[in-house]
């Protein structure tokens, strides 16, 4: 089974090149700029044609989401129509398009993990470029499965559980936001449970249960909760850590507004899949020996 992702550079991409390795049944290729450039569509049906796919993996997207509350047409341009030319493209080579989608297309209200037909309504330019992905997506190709994530780390690019250790490096002390809760979210598990799709697909080409999922690690938190993990992993292991101080989110205004509520449901895929994503603990402590260890390698 040959899969395209599109994107090099994105957490999720990099962690299913690195993945898809150990799966001898499945080729992955990455496509990313120039040769794929979301912003430029013909770029992007021209280089999904030429790799000839079974599914394509609609991974890139623009995710500066406070710089997207200033530049909302470049945001719009990935997320909405990049996203609509991935699926399109899919769609003419007659094979499904998995397109990944935030926890950002709901309002973040309430208190109760969100499920897929609940009402979305998003609060930053951000969660609206990715809900109109998500629609164009769906519009475009009718086999789609429309992944929604939240709160996604890896030992890759930029990311809150890197960004915890390097200030501790300098800090003593780490303000962190108390009153957001969601799912964190490993994008080595996000890329097993694609691959783990892909299988599934494979297997069953007559698989009709298309549609939007949420998939996130097992177990909810909140922010400083969340640091206070990173930092008990990282100090196991002898690695920089620091005492957390509890904000609430008046103290830490930022251009775009985070959802209060990101906590995401994954029944349904666990019932349609029979996959049920790791405690976000262990996840956790996993990346974070990682770090550490690629760190010290470098050094």
């Amino acid at each position: 089974m040959k899969i395209v992702v599109t994107g090099c550079e994105g957490q999720v991409a990099r962690c299913l090149v690195e993945r898809a390795v150990s799966h001898r049944a499945i080729e992955l290729i990455a496509l990313g700029r120039p040769e794929l450039d979301l912003a430029l569509p013909q770029t992007v049906v021209d280089a999904i044609a030429a790799a000839k796919p079974d599914l394509v993996v609609s991974a890139a997207a623009y995710t500066a989401v406070d710089q997207a509350e200033d530049e909302p047409e470049v945001a719009r341009s990935i997320n909405s129509l990049g996203a609509a030319a991935v699926a399109c493209a899919a769609a003419q080579m007659n094979v499904p398009v998995l397109h990944l989608s935030t926890d950002y297309v709901f309002s973040g209200e309430g208190d109760e993990p969100y499920g897929e037909h609940d009402a979305t309504g998003p609060r930053s330019v951000y969660g609206q470029t990715k809900l109109d992905g998500e629609t164009a997506v769906a519009a475009a190709n009718p086999r789609h499965l429309i992944l929604r994530t939240a709160w996604v780390y890896s030992p890759f690019g930029k990311n809150f559980v890197k960004t915890m250790l390097r200030l501790a490096e300098s800090r003593d002390t780490v303000s962190v936001v108390c009153d957001q809760w969601g799912n964190p979210t490993s994008a080595i598990d996000i890329a097993d449970a694609i691959l783990h799709i892909c299988e599934t697909l494979g297997a069953d080409r007559q698989f009709a249960d298309f549609g939007t999922y949420h998939l996130v690690g097992s177990g909810s938190t909140n922010w400083s909760s969340f640091a206070r993990a990173i930092f008990e992993a990282s100090k196991r292991l002898r690695g920089p850590c620091a005492e957390v101080k509890d904000i609430p989110t008046s103290e830490y205004p930022t251009r775009a507004i985070r959802p209060s509520n990101s906590r995401l449901s994954t029944q349904k895929f666990e019932g349609v899949f029979g996959w049920k994503m790791p405690q976000w603990q262990q996840s956790t402590d996993k990346v974070v020996e990682r770090i550490l260890a690629e760190s010290h390698a470098g050094k």
